[in-house]
């Protein structure tokens, strides 16, 4: 099992790092809807293999049969060995980007709220928003459980589904190996 978790871990995070860093690395592209779109469905995405790893394991390792308490354990270790390399992931990106993220996080906001007309109190407000938040970003007491809970909600979602489909051995049965 810790084979499986280890594995499908793996790879959760390393799909959620690679779009993600494609974002921090290049940030003058902007933030917006469209962004945060593509971000969660990627997420989504990446998370599904959680699905594959517990039907995997059910298939190979307990003759297609599995109870929902194993099988939501099992996609909890995957989401935490996900959560885990994607804070990695995410850590060193903002190192070789020398934090910059941050600034221009900052900076997106208030270029976007100054091209909505926002009066110059609001403006001073956002401002004053982003850098207390950018203070609060460079404690890594702040940021590493903020970067973690980003990917691990989606991980719980979709275990909690893979537990409760795949407990019924006639949902996507082990397929027998083909004879030679």
């Amino acid at each position: 099992m810790l084979r499986i978790v280890l594995i499908f871990g793996l790879v959760v995070g390393l799909l959620n790092i690679v779009p993600m860093s494609f974002t921090v690395l290049n940030l003058h592209l902007g933030h917006g809807n469209l962004a945060l779109l593509v971000g969660y469905l990627t997420l989504f995405l990446a998370c599904a293999v959680i699905f594959v790893g517990v039907k995997r394991y059910r298939d190979e390792a307990l003759g297609g049969v599995i109870r929902f308490g194993p099988a939501l354990l099992l996609g909890l270790g995957i989401t935490v060995t996900a959560s885990i390399v994607y804070v990695i992931g995410w850590e060193i990106a903002l190192a070789a980007t020398h934090y910059s993220f941050i600034e221009g996080y900052g900076a997106t906001a208030l270029e976007t709220a100054r091209a909505r007309g926002a009066s110059p109190a609001r403006l001073a407000r956002i401002a004053a928003d982003a850098q207390a938040f950018k203070t609060q970003y460079g404690n890594p007491l702040y940021r590493l459980p903020m970067t973690f809970i980003e990917v691990f909600p989606v991980g719980v979602l979709v275990s909690l589904v893979s537990a409760a489909v795949l407990r019924n051995s006639r949902i996507l049965p082990a397929r027998a190996p083909l004879a030679a």
